[in-house]
């Protein structure tokens, strides 16, 4: 059973929740994970400028992915920065490509789940991942959340990301903050859960 955790992550914060994510999906017995990167679409003179060149130097151990190995797992969790509410340009030129997998229905009936960042609280960490869910439904996913079953989305006191949709992590302003640890939890919660619903799927 192959899990592809596929992620965009500019400074560092979705990187940090896919590890976490491969983490729980890891714990599954029977499951192989493998963590990739989409396409950058920036040159290396705008990323110096948006002070991002170290962290992408940084995360180049991470093989860029492939279209052809979308359809070669079982289960698919996808990683974004939020973009005005939306996901980030770099993964909607990732997924414009996959039109021969919807063609021939290579998606249909695979776990397809999505995990996500912002500066702020409010920051569209919630409209990310509901719209990044249209894209797994056309292509005829079985779309996987982050049930409240994770006891930490009922954390009331602290600032945290984590919806019913997706583990999510705020940024800060700057960038500066790291993951917390609940959000963390979340994330290794999430690629725990669609482990195991893949496992139910692949039977």
């Amino acid at each position: 059973m192959k899990i592809l955790i596929v992620y965009y992550s500019m400074y560092g914060h979705i990187g940090k929740m896919a590890e976490a994510v491969a983490e729980g999906a890891r714990s599954v017995q029977g499951a192989e994970v493998v963590l990739r990167r989409v396409p950058e679409t920036l040159s290396q003179e705008v990323l110096e400028k948006m002070g991002a060149l170290a962290v992408q130097s940084a995360q180049g151990s991470v093989p860029v992915c492939t279209v052809e190995e979308l359809g070669e797992a079982d289960a698919v969790i996808f990683g974004t920065p939020t973009r005005f509410g939306n996901m980030c340009g770099q993964m909607r030129q990732f997924l414009d490509g996959t039109g021969q997998l919807w063609k021939t229905g290579a998606l249909a009936g695979k776990a397809g789940s999505v995990f996500t960042s912002s500066n702020t609280q409010h920051g569209g960490q919630e409209s990310t991942i509901l719209s990044f869910h249209i894209t797994l439904l056309h292509h005829g996913m079985v779309v996987v959340g982050l049930p409240y079953t994770f006891a930490g989305q009922m954390n009331t006191s602290e600032i945290t990301g984590c919806s019913p949709y997706g583990a999510s992590t705020i940024a800060g302003a700057e960038g500066s903050l790291s993951p917390s640890a609940n959000e963390l939890a979340g994330a290794r919660f999430q690629g725990e859960h669609v482990a195991k619903i893949a496992k139910k799927l692949t039977v």
